[in-house]
C-alpha cells in the first residue's frame, strides 16, 4: 500500500461564496491517502498538524471534476483539483519517486472508480462512514469504460499523450541495488562502488563482532550506476536534498551541481577559517542548514584534503558536532576510477584516506551485478585491468582488436584520448574535411552572463557544426527502448527541409532518427535553475577519456600510448560495450597500472565483507556505528 500513502506538505484551497478569496490552510509534515469509502468511490484523505490545530479533511474523487498537475512532478511538486466547486489539494516537498507513484495510482483508480463503484443505495440502507486505503494497481485498473479501453483513450488521448507510466512499468531495480536503496531510506551515510566486470563472490563465513563494523560489499561501474542515483535522488524530499558531482558533467546527468559550487569555499585551499566565512555568506549558508541528504558522485576525483576541510565546515556553519553537522551522505564512485586532479609536484590523497571518512561513512557497499558488458570474456579482462594486473592472455587479447574493424554501416569508432587538446584538433579536422554545407546550431542559453558555468556543467556545447556525414554521439536518452541512449553512435545522413534544419541521425542501432532541441536543467550558485536548450549531439570523430564518464560506447578506437594516470586506461576500456566494439591501437601493459593504496583499501573492503545484501534489516545499531579500517 505504500503508492496509496504520500508524507509531505499540503495545502488546502476551498473557494468561498461571493467571489472572496479562497479558504487556504497549510499542513506541514501531512500525511495523504487515497483510499474507499463505504460506497466505494475514491476518496483524498489529508491530515496534518497537531493538538488544536489538527485536521483531517476529505474529499470524494468524481471521475470528471479531478484534475491533476502534475509539469512539476519531478521537482516534488503536484495539484490536483478534488471537485467541481474547484477545490485543490497543492502537494509539496514529496519525494518524486512517490509522487509519480502516487499520481499514477489516483489517476487509475479515479479513472476504473465509477466501473468499480456499486449502484448508490437508497439513504436507508447507506452504510455507515468508512475509509479503507486503496489497493495496487492491478491489470484490470488499467482497462476502463466503453469496450474495456485503455486509460486515456476514454478521455480521448492517444496512446503518446497517455502519462509515460500508465503506459509501462517502471524499470525495476535489481536486489542488491535495493539493499543500497534501504540503506539510503534507513538513515545512515552510505559509500558504494563497484567495477565493469566483477562477478559476485560468496560472503565471508567469519563471525560479526563488536571490532568488526558492519561493511555490506557488492560491485559499480557497468552496474547501473546512474539509475540507481536517479532512484535515490527520486527518493528524498528534493527541499532538503542536494545532488552533486566531483564535475559539472557527472553533476548534470543526475540533475544536480558540482561539488564545489554547493560548498561555496572555492578551491578549499584557503584556511579553515577563511572557508567558514565564505560558507557563511548569505545564500550558501541558507544551503548548509537546509541540506540533510547530501549525494557525491564520481567520489574518485574529490580531494581527501578538500573532504577534510567540507566536514568542518559543515559542523561549523551548522553549530552541531555530529560528523558532517549532521547531514547524511550518499556517496559513490569507484576509486580505481580517475583519481584526483592535481599539479605536479602536489601531494593529493584520495577520499578514503580523509581523517574524517571513517566517522562519516557508516555503511560501505559494492554493486556485483554487470549491466553494460555481458560477455564473460570482456568482463574477466577489465576486472583485471581494473586491478592493475595485465597478464600475458590480456595483453594478447587487447593487441587483437587492433585489427577489429573501425567502420560499420558508415559509423565510425570514437577515437579515445587522454588529451582534451588531441580531442578539439581531431574533431575540427575530421569536420573541414568532409565536403558540402556547415550547419550552425546555436544554444539557447537561459542567463547568457553565466555561459561558463552552464558549458562546464552542461554536455554539449554552446555552438554545434554538423555536416552530411558527421560522426556523431547523443549525449542524452532519448528513447532507451530502441537504443537512443547517451553514447550513441551514428552518422548525419540529412537535414530535414524546413527553416530549422534539423538533422537526420542514422544510428547503430539501426534507427534512422530527426534530431531535435532538448532542454538541460543546471543548478548554479545559490539553487538558481539555469537551462540550455541545443541539440543532444557531439562531434565523435574523438572524446577525451574525462568526458566518457558515465557513457557506454558502441564502438570505441584507444591510443593509450599517452595514459598518464592510474585508472585511466581501465575507465577508457570500460567505455565499450563489447570487446567486439573495441579497437586498441599502440597498446604498452606497462600503461595498465592501479594506485597500491586503492588496491589496499578494496582488500580491506572485502576481507570485511560479513553479510549479505538479505541481512541488511537485521544488523545492530553497534554494528552501524563502528566502521572497518582503510589504512
Amino acid at each position: 500500500m505504500e503508492a496509496a500513502e504520500l508524507r509531505c506538505t499540503a495545502a488546502v484551497e476551498q473557494p468561498l461564496p461571493g467571489g472572496l478569496a479562497p479558504r487556504r490552510r497549510v499542513m506541514r509534515d501531512a500525511t495523504v491517502l487515497l483510499g474507499r469509502n463505504e460506497l466505494r468511490q475514491p476518496v483524498l484523505r489529508v491530515a496534518g498538524g497537531s493538538g488544536a490545530a489538527a485536521a483531517v479533511l476529505s474529499f470524494v474523487l468524481a471521475g470528471d471534476a479531478v484534475r491533476l498537475f502534475t509539469r512539476f512532478a519531478g521537482e516534488g511538486r503536484a495539484a490536483v483539483r478534488v471537485g467541481p466547486d474547484g477545490a485543490q489539494v497543492l502537494l509539496s516537498d514529496c519525494p518524486p519517486d512517490a509522487l509519480r507513484r502516487f499520481l499514477r495510482l489516483l489517476r487509475l483508480k479515479v479513472a476504473a472508480g465509477s466501473r468499480d463503484a456499486p449502484r448508490r443505495p437508497r439513504l436507508l440502507d447507506r452504510p455507515p462512514p468508512s475509509f479503507s486505503v486503496i489497493s495496487p494497481v492491478q491489470e484490470r485498473d488499467l482497462l476502463c469504460g466503453p469496450g474495456r479501453r485503455r486509460v486515456g483513450e476514454e478521455r480521448g488521448e492517444s496512446p503518446a499523450e497517455v502519462p509515460r507510466a500508465e503506459r509501462r512499468p517502471p524499470a525495476r531495480l535489481s536486489a542488491e541495488q535495493e539493499a543500497v536503496l534501504r540503506a539510503v531510506r534507513s538513515g545512515k551515510s552510505v559509500f558504494f562502488t563497484g567495477s565493469a566486470g566483477e562477478g559476485p563472490r560468496p560472503p565471508s563465513s567469519a563471525p560479526r563482532g563488536k571490532s568488526r563494523p558492519f561493511t555490506c560489499c557488492f560491485y559499480l561501474e557497468g552496474t547501473g550506476k546512474s539509475f540507481l542515483l536517479k532512484r535515490i535522488v527520486g527518493s528524498l524530499p528534493p527541499n532538503i536534498t542536494y545532488a552533486t558531482a566531483s564535475t559539472g558533467v557527472a553533476a548534470c546527468h543526475i540533475g544536480g551541481t558540482t561539488l564545489h559550487a554547493f560548498a561555496g569555499i572555492g578551491s578549499g585551499k584557503a584556511p579553515l577559517e577563511q572557508c567558514i566565512q565564505l560558507a557563511e555568506r548569505p545564500g550558501v549558508r541558507q544551503h548548509w542548514l537546509a541540506c540533510q541528504h547530501l549525494i557525491i558522485d564520481e567520489i574518485s576525483m574529490v580531494d581527501g584534503k578538500f573532504f577534510d576541510k567540507l566536514e568542518a565546515v559543515a559542523r561549523a556553519v551548522r553549530k552541531r558536532d555530529e560528523p558532517f553537522g549532521g547531514i547524511q551522505l550518499i556517496i559513490c564512485g569507484d576509486f580505481l576510477q580517475l583519481p584526483p586532479v592535481s599539479k605536479a609536484n602536489e601531494e593529493t590523497k584520495f577520499c578514503f584516506q580523509a581523517k574524517s571518512w571513517r566517522k562519516c561513512i557508516h555503511i560501505n557497499m559494492e554493486l556485483t551485478e554487470v549491466r553494460r558488458q555481458t560477455d564473460k570474456t570482456f568482463v574477466s579482462l577489465l576486472s583485471a585491468i581494473r586491478l592493475g594486473r595485465c597478464t600475458e592472455e590480456v595483453t594478447r587479447q587487447l593487441m587483437q582488436t587492433a585489427a577489429h574493424r573501425s567502420e560499420r554501416d558508415g559509423i565510425l569508432a570514437t577515437r579515445l584520448c587522454t588529451h582534451k587538446d588531441d580531442v578539439e584538433i581531431t574533431n575540427e579536422r575530421r569536420l573541414q574535411e568532409l565536403p558540402g554545407e556547415v550547419h550552425v546550431f546555436e544554444a539557447l542559453d537561459s542567463d547568457p552572463m553565466l555561459v561558463k558555468l552552464i558549458d562546464a556543467q552542461c554536455p554539449v556545447g554552446g555552438r554545434v557544426e554538423l555536416k552530411l556525414g558527421a560522426q556523431v554521439m547523443l549525449a542524452k536518452n532519448l528513447d532507451v527502448s530502441q537504443g537512443l541512449v547517451n553514447g550513441a553512435r551514428g552518422v548525419v545522413v540529412g537535414f530535414e527541409s524546413e527553416q530549422k534544419r534539423l538533422p537526420k541521425v542514422r544510428f547503430l542501432c539501426g534507427v534512422t532518427q530527426l534530431i531535435k532541441m532538448e532542454k538541460w536543467i543546471i543548478k548554479g550558485p545559490s539553487g538558481v535553475h539555469l537551462s540550455r536548450q541545443q541539440l543532444p549531439l557531439k562531434l565523435a570523430w574523438a572524446i577525451s577519456i574525462h568526458k566518457s564518464q558515465g557513457m557506454s560506447l558502441d564502438c570505441v578506437e584507444i591510443s593509450l600510448s599517452r595514459v598518464f594516470e592510474s585508472g585511466q586506461a581501465y575507465v577508457a576500456l570500460s567505455r565499450a560495450r563489447s570487446l567486439a566494439g573495441l579497437r586498441v591501437l599502440d597498446f604498452d601493459p606497462k600503461v595498465v597500472r592501479a594506485d597500491p593504496a586503492v588496491l589496499q583499501f578494496y582488500r580491506q573492503l572485502r576481507r570485511h565483507q560479513l553479510l549479505t545484501q538479505d541481512s541488511l534489516h537485521t544488523h545492530s545499531d553497534a554494528d552501524e556505528k563502528e566502521n572497518w579500517k582503510c589504512n
